[in-house]
């Protein structure tokens, strides 16, 4: 599967890509919001990890962005984020989200956590909550 991760830490992203890689996903990256949105549009992934604290444009803005492309509206968007305060889970899926999951990610269980999302839109695959 072709999953898109948005996020301008370079630690957190080459985390996630070799985790997801080693368990055979093609993996694309892109560091600021604007670019991701760009890039979705591009390759057009079966699921996108967003960050939600980027520079320039926040991951609620980049989600929101991401839900008005008709191509992308049904791709399920996973926030990766260390926003763990009462509200912003409610707020993350607010904002277009499918998912959440708090950083520091487990590398243990991370790629099984992300792939309930992708099993979820394949037929017969279930909801993941």
């Amino acid at each position: 599967m072709k999953i898109l991760i948005i996020e301008d830490n370079s630690q957190n992203r080459y985390l996630e890509t070799f985790l997801l890689e080693k368990r055979g996903h093609q993996v694309v990256q892109a560091a600021t919001g604007p670019e991701g949105i760009q890039m979705a549009s591009r390759v057009q992934p079966e699921l996108i990890l967003l960050d939600i604290q980027l520079p320039v444009m926040d991951g609620y803005a980049v989600a929101h962005a991401l839900r008005q492309n008709p191509v992308l509206r049904a791709v399920p968007i996973v926030a990766v984020t260390s926003y763990a305060m009462v509200g912003d889970r409610e707020r993350v899926m607010a904002a277009g989200c499918t998912g959440y999951i708090e950083k520091p990610i487990n590398p243990d269980t991370f790629v099984s956590e992300i792939e309930q999302y992708l099993n979820a839109r394949q037929p017969g695959g279930g909801d993941p909550s």
